[in-house]
């Protein structure tokens, strides 16, 4: 390493407390509690505001967060509605929650020292680009009430903290009117009621911000254990009425912690899951969810936190200058740096300013690998393991030993216990066993305690002095951290495959020096992975061209349950989500629909835009159109986005939402429910767990675990496909039951676990019950002119064709065309309808396939009665009612004068049916009504069926269509589904 290059390890000054406590950072997992409540020498640092301010990076959505809540309570009478009232901190384990509520709390408390930090300055200049002016230095003196839940036990107050209270209600009580016993007294009867809850923060008297942490823990577990009913119902209602006020009242800002119920693995009992589930409906209702870090902060966010001061510019630019010959050399480019995707190299220089002293290859792993580990905890595993790891290879720094230029992936020193431990206990491995086997693999094959054995270790110090040896005398040491961090991400690296390939292992190696060559490093490679003297449990996976390189990891020798679990937290949520997209499309069926469509879901596009550019505006075909779970969903409260999509996409938007959309009515689109979404997504991510199993090489070369594999993957498959039909509860549609009315959304809900949205014919079924599409045979002549209004006739055959696709108020045809056609053949073969030319002549039809449905020429009339050629009066039935046989005499009394035609044999017949009178009537009825202990009604019922019975019996019912509920006795039901089966009807039923 060149001399003039300061090294990091002197540039940078760690932290006190990093040195005080070995690398072993003491508070990395920050307390409210503690910065609250902690007096003496045990208070920690960052109880001190300004010091807090001091280690804390600025993150945009830390200072967005702090700056709603300045607004909120120290904005004047027209600001602080610029600013959300409840906001909710949902992420995972380690995402900076606590961090967060430490900041808010310092905000209010201690105003002015922490806005004279540059978080602080961040916060006031964010919150004056909001309202337009600054705010009040002190924020107007606000009062803090904060509910450290995970230190509270429900039902037993601490007397010097709680004083007489023992509900949360009361402990909120006694911290906002600070111990004072009279108002507490006052108020203390109301734990449900808004409008004293609210009248109680008023009376306060200044700006109010309540801090409620880690909630769960409280009504959770927490609620179980004290066994109070009452407590608990109490507690509940006192935080359902406390989100609803707080909405209400200026000045008044909660944050709330309670982790996404989707990222929480705390086990509940039933009682607390319902207790979670209303808390969460309603901060869903009232809050808005927040984060505070995001994986591009991670580099900030450790160098604030580990080191005082941040390196001069110069340190910077010369070290990036040391590797410019390594990332330019063509060997290292083409082998190396292009085969692992590094694509920190196009700005290097940049990418160092950002990471130093780490090397951007580690810090890239961190977010785009580490991050992605469900066990992981982000921010607070990061911090210790860069702690741990920075403090130890100062120290080698100061004994004179080799420190890296860059600490890089291969550079985190296992033989520290500290380093070693906290990679083991970050959440990368969460099986105890597991733990305990790459505990031992570290010291085995890589490292020992003290650097004096080890595989890997032993390669280097027996190396026979080489030109680089002095410049990289760890290079096999190196080379193993990495294959063993690779190894313990799971079991397959997110988007990388398993363990680590060979252009990643000897980019690991690297160092910026031109002596160590590419050969030198495949050399060092191919001495490590030796079976016979490099590391006895690495594994390699052979690799298959250039593309495809070979792969190595450390071997646990696991169990098949072991290996799914570890394989399970490398999944993301991007390739469960694309299980569910692939498994939805597969189980899908058109059914009597002419068209199935799946819309992909593009989380980088609105659910609207996605829709509308789908291309399902389809002419004269009936759709099903699937919607993928990944980005529509209905229920739940987190339906907005999709329900706006399809109100657009059915041409129901307003202003420059509003599209041109023809054929809306003949599409109905499958939606699955959000909550059972969720249950199905938790399915994928075993199902694909346990298929990433089976092909990992323990599995295929060990026969009887490959067939516990299989059966295991079947079953997953079979609940997988069984959850995802179940969530699809939905199909929603155009309606429009009122011909002048509006249109509008409309949809049917599967309760019975048989039916899906999935199933084509299940959705027709259930349109059918609601008259939105005819089912099969039911769409005949007289049906098509029941449907038919006055001012259809006249219309052409293609217009009548269009309206059955395009028109909400006219029902869908189960076969389409030839439906319609054979309807309209048969009204006209009957006398029902007559289709005419331009110019109103009739045309004559002899077979339903000549009815042309594309026509514009052709339109549908009203029957013309037939005239009589010799006196121009309509002809009955052929008989003139002037005809000379009849013997009638001009002004005597002849039938024509009472209405009556005379027959041939001079005898009169009955008086024809006057033209205004039907030979058929429509009845429609509904009724519910309950028949327990009801004999009459019973009795009346009977009365009415048995009529129908009779009806249908002779033949006198043409057209039948309803729904019809019943709760009936077991054997009759029985009976009944046995008659419904012989029609062909499929019937739902459950008990009851």
């Amino acid at each position: 390493m060149a001399t003039s290059v300061t090294p990091w390890w002197k540039a940078l000054k760690l932290r006190q407390e990093i040195i005080t406590a070995s690398g072993q950072i003491d508070d990395v997992q920050m307390s409210l509690f503690r910065a609250v409540h902690v007096k003496g020498g045990d208070r920690p640092p960052y109880a001190d505001a300004a010091y807090y301010g001091e280690i804390t990076h600025p993150t945009e959505r830390l200072t967005d967060l702090l700056a709603e809540i300045a607004i909120r309570i120290g904005g004047g009478s027209g600001d602080y509605l610029k600013a959300r009232a409840v906001t909710r901190l949902d992420q995972g384990m380690g995402g900076g929650k606590s961090h967060a509520c430490i900041g808010a709390y310092h905000l209010a408390a201690n105003a002015q020292a922490l806005l004279a930090t540059e978080l602080g300055e961040r916060v006031t200049a964010r919150a004056k680009a909001k309202i337009g002016h600054d705010l009040p230095t002190d924020l107007g003196k606000p009062h803090v009430v904060v509910l450290p839940c995970d230190n509270m036990t429900p039902g037993a107050g601490v007397q010097e903290l709680d004083g007489p209270a023992k509900s949360l209600y009361e402990r909120f009580l006694w911290r906002l009117f600070s111990k004072d016993y009279a108002l507490y007294e006052r108020y203390q009867p109301y734990w449900s009621d808004k409008n004293k809850i609210g009248e109680a923060i008023k009376a306060v008297n200044h700006p109010v911000l309540i801090i409620v942490d880690e909630v769960l823990d409280y009504i959770g577990n927490g609620l179980d254990g004290a066994k109070k009913p009452d407590l608990a119902a109490q507690d509940i209602a006192f935080l359902r009425a406390l989100l609803d006020v707080v909405n209400d009242i200026p000045h008044v800002a909660l944050l709330m912690v309670m982790i996404a119920s989707d990222r929480d693995k705390t086990a509940l009992s039933e009682a607390a899951r319902a207790r979670r589930d209303d808390l969460n409906s309603l901060l869903e209702r009232n809050g808005t969810p927040a984060t505070v870090t995001e994986v591009g902060d991670f580099a900030d966010i450790l160098r604030r936190r580990l080191f005082d001061a941040e390196p001069a510019s110069e340190v910077l630019a010369a070290t990036a200058a040391l590797y410019a010959s390594v990332l330019d050399d063509k060997s290292w480019s083409k082998n190396v740096w292009d085969a692992t995707g590094s694509d920190w190299r196009r700005d290097w220089k940049a990418e160092v300013a950002a990471c130093y002293p780490f090397h951007p290859m580690l810090m890239n792993i961190a977010k785009e690998e580490w991050s992605q580990v469900t066990g992981f905890q982000r921010v607070r595993s990061t911090i210790r393991i860069f702690a741990a790891t920075v403090y130890a290879l100062q120290q080698r720094g100061k004994a004179g030993q080799w420190v890296p230029a860059l600490v890089g992936p291969g550079d985190l020193p296992l033989s520290d216990s500290a380093v070693r431990e906290a990679m083991l206990g970050s959440g990368l491995v969460e099986d105890e066993r597991t733990i305990a086997n790459y505990r031992s693999l570290a010291e085995i094959e890589v490292v020992n305690h003290d650097g004096t054995a080890g595989a890997a270790r032993r390669q280097d110090l027996a190396r026979e002095s080489l030109n680089w040896t002095d410049s990289n005398p760890r290079a096999a040491e190196r080379a193993a951290t990495f294959i063993f961090l690779a190894s313990i991400v799971g079991t397959l690296r997110p988007g990388r495959g398993r363990g680590a390939s060979a252009p990643e292992v000897k980019a690991a190696t690297s160092v910026p020096d031109a002596s160590y060559t590419l050969t030198d490093a495949d050399s060092v490679l191919e001495d490590l992975v030796n079976p016979e003297r490099g590391m006895g449990a690495v594994e390699t996976i052979p690799g298959q061209g250039n593309n495809k390189p070979a792969r190595y990891f450390l071997s646990t020798r696991l169990t098949y349950r072991m290996l799914v679990t570890n394989i399970k937290r490398t999944i993301t949520e991007a390739e469960r989500d694309d299980v569910l997209t692939e498994f939805a499309q597969r189980l899908s069926s058109s059914g009597p629909f002419r068209e199935l469509k799946f819309i992909k879901a593009e989380i980088d596009r609105s659910a609207a835009d996605v829709l509308t550019t789908a291309g399902l505006d389809t002419a004269y075909t009936t759709r099903l159109v699937v919607l993928d779970p990944a980005q529509y969903s209905l229920l739940n409260g987190m339906e907005e986005a999709t329900v706006e999509a399809l109100t657009v996409a059915m041409g129901l938007g307003k202003g420059v939402q509003q599209l041109p959309v023809q054929w809306a009515s003949s599409a109905v689109y499958a939606v699955v429910t959000t909550q059972r979404r969720a249950h199905a997504r938790s399915l994928a991510v075993e199902y694909l767990a346990r298929h990433k199993a089976l092909v990992a090489p323990e599995i295929q070369n060990d026969a009887e675990l490959k067939s516990t594999g299989t059966k295991d993957l079947a079953a997953a498959k079979q609940q997988l496909e069984r959850a995802i039909k179940r969530a699809y509860q939905h199909a929603v549609f155009l309606a429009q039951p009122d011909p002048d009315g509006e249109r509008h959304l409309d949809q049917i809900t599967f309760d019975d676990d048989n039916l899906s949205a999935l199933d084509g014919t299940s959705v027709w079924k259930g349109l059918a019950s609601r008259d939105k599409v005819f089912d099969t045979g039911q769409f005949g002549p007289k049906a098509l002119l029941h449907n038919l209004r006055d001012q259809d006739y006249g219309k052409s055959l293609s217009d009548i064709r269009a309206a059955f696709y395009s028109a909400p108020r006219l029902p869908l045809l189960y076969g389409g065309d030839p439906d319609l056609q054979h309807a309209i053949y048969d009204a006209v073969v009957e006398g029902s309808l007559s289709i005419v030319d331009g110019n109103g002549v009739s045309v004559a039809v002899t077979a339903a396939g000549q009815v042309n449905l594309t026509s514009t020429g052709l339109r549908l009339s009203k029957p013309t009665p037939q005239v009589c050629p010799d006196c121009g009066q309509p002809d009955h039935d052929g008989m003139c009612v002037t005809d000379d046989t009849t013997g009638a005499e001009t002004g005597s009394t002849t039938p024509q004068d009472t209405g009556a035609t005379a027959s041939k044999d001079g005898t009169t017949p009955v008086a024809p049916t006057d033209v205004n009178e039907t030979a058929e009537k429509q009845v429609a009825f509904s009724f519910t009504n309950s028949l327990l202990g009801n004999p009459d009604s019973a009795d009346a019922f009977a009365a009415l069926f048995k009529a129908l019975y009779i009806s249908l019996d002779e033949q006198q019912v043409s057209y039948l269509q309803g729904t019809l509920q019943l709760v009936l006795d077991a054997s009759a039901a029985e009976s009944v589904k046995q008659r419904l089966g012989e029609l062909g009807i499929t019937g739902t039923y459950k008990d009851m």
